[in-house]
């Protein structure tokens, strides 16, 4: 099967921040992956940027090994792979102070009439001088600039950083990455509820009765220790991730796919949830912190082993009922729950609709359940509508609850895409559709504060969990106590 896609200008992507793990593990096999498949114009040229001193051909080899590392064999035996290296050239860069900027301002103009873009997969404290120096040397104009998480860790260092990457990029030329809303099934969500006549009329509290969204890992925190126990799990996947997820799930039809459009209608999602402070935080929040315990067949450590601290008072778990005040939601709560060293690594999310109101089957039948649509996103990205039918065999009716299933890999008998080969191309296009914009980031921002003061006002310890378990028994009566339970893989 031939996808179609949109051509791109030729483009020059200038990568901050070029020999770090983001770069290696995702930046790099995207880009390789989109030239294999012929989307990267003949004059595209990518700047590979750091501190440490290398030479273009040094920076090379560094791209050859991540190709190694992360895409298979298969894939690296033709003429490609010299041909996307033959691209990458790199400059020395001092984020802080002048040093390499000449040199990278001068690669820059010698690519000619090229599109450029930006990228800063660096630390977000870099964000400010990056972009200041961008326009001090001449290379912010017409330029673009992407961004990765974390936008701030509350509301006012959001707003700072708006404002710092602002002062050089205007809005619309600023894109704001989460890969989450680059993922094949998260789009799907749009097709799934905008493209067929289905579930639209269905879409409301009359026939959902909850919503769950589950950012399950089996890992724990390794080598981003330092970090998260600065961030936590509500600020590295709750702020973000999950409630732009939420947003999909729940905003109105917008009246086009124009970026804008689509944008308002998520913003409008976001300050309709309905506040979480002192007062409700106890009965509507659980926070949890993984202690040592087993994963895939072995023995691991408990976070605190982890960070190599006596304590800490870091999250690595969350589960929040949140609830949306409107008119198409009023009633249906929504279920968000993400954590580190769970079960198994899933991204999934269920709707779940309301019972029928009358069962004309009797009780021998065996229980109705009612319908649900899964939408997997990682790590078999697909869609499930669980259903109820007859069960097959004579001797009268028996119903059996059984999932109409569609694996994107096996319908489809393609490579599913990474999010960051969408991503990146979609800012050389100039569609802002899945960027997020600054008063998104900054509502979410407002939701998510009061929630973490709560939590320090209460000043108490995140709930234990054993690493390898699905969280926090409080997570369970979150749910429970409201008649409903949590599914798991797809259930």
């Amino acid at each position: 099967m031939t996808s179609r896609v949109i051509p791109v200008a030729p483009f020059t992507l200038t990568v901050f921040g070029a020999t770090g793990d983001l770069s290696r593990r995702k930046l790099i096999p995207a880009l390789f992956h989109r030239d294999l498949d012929g989307q990267l114009p003949d004059e595209a040229t990518i700047i590979g940027v750091s501190r440490r001193p290398m030479s273009d051909e040094e920076f090379r080899s560094f791209a050859r090994q991540a190709l190694n590392d992360h895409i298979p064999a298969s894939e690296l035996q033709g003429p490609e792979v010299e041909r996307f290296l033959t691209r990458l050239s790199y400059v020395a860069v001092d984020a802080d102070a002048d040093s390499g900027w000449s040199e990278l301002a001068s690669r820059v103009v010698a690519a000619g009439d090229r599109i450029p873009v930006y990228y800063l997969a660096t630390a977000p404290h870099l964000f400010g001088p990056i972009c200041d120096r961008l326009g001090k040397y001449g290379l912010a104009e017409q330029g673009r600039v992407v961004i990765e998480k974390p936008i701030g860790k509350d509301l006012k260092s959001a707003i700072a950083l708006n404002e710092q990457v602002g002062r050089i990029f205007p809005e619309e030329r600023v894109y704001r990455i989460d890969h989450y809303l680059g993922k094949e099934t998260v789009q799907n969500l749009m097709a799934l509820r905008f493209a067929n006549a289905l579930f639209e009329p269905l879409w409301n509290n009359a026939h959902i009765d909850h919503v769950q969204i589950t950012v399950a890992e089996a890992l724990g925190v390794e080598e981003r220790a330092g970090y998260y126990d600065t961030a936590g799990a509500m600020r590295d996947m709750v702020q973000n991730h999950i409630l732009q997820l939420l947003c999909l799930v729940a905003m109105e039809p917008p009246s086009s796919l124009d970026a804008d459009a689509v944008r308002d209608e998520k913003l409008k999602v976001l300050r309709a949830l309905k506040p979480i402070d002192d007062h409700n935080m106890a009965s509507v929040t659980v926070r949890g912190q993984y202690r040592a315990g087993a994963s895939a067949g072995g023995a691991v450590p408990g976070y605190l082993e982890e960070l190599g601290s006596s304590t800490s008072q870091t999250e690595t778990f969350v589960a929040v009922k949140a609830e949306l005040e409107n008119w198409r939601w009023a009633g249906v709560p929504f279920y968000l729950r993400t954590g580190k060293r769970l079960a198994s690594r899933v991204s999934e999310i269920v709707v779940g609709f309301r019972p029928v109101p009358h069962s004309v089957f009797g009780d021998t039948v065996g229980a109705i359940e009612p319908n649900r649509l899964v939408i997997r996103l990682q790590p078999d990205e697909g869609v499930k509508l669980w259903l109820m039918i007859k069960d097959p065999g004579p001797g009268g009716i028996r119903l059996t609850h059984v999932p109409l299933d569609m694996s994107f890999a096996k319908a489809f008998k393609v490579r599913n895409p990474d999010a960051y080969e969408r991503l990146i191309l979609d800012v050389v296009r100039g569609n802002q559709t899945l960027f997020m914009r600054r008063d998104e980031v900054e509502a979410a921002w407002k939701w998510v504060d009061p929630i973490l003061e709560s939590w320090r006002n209460a000043k108490e310890p995140p709930r234990p969990y054993t690493a390898g378990t699905w969280g926090p028994s409080a997570a369970i009566a979150l749910i429970e106590r409201d008649g409903r339970t949590w599914l798991e893989d797809g259930a």
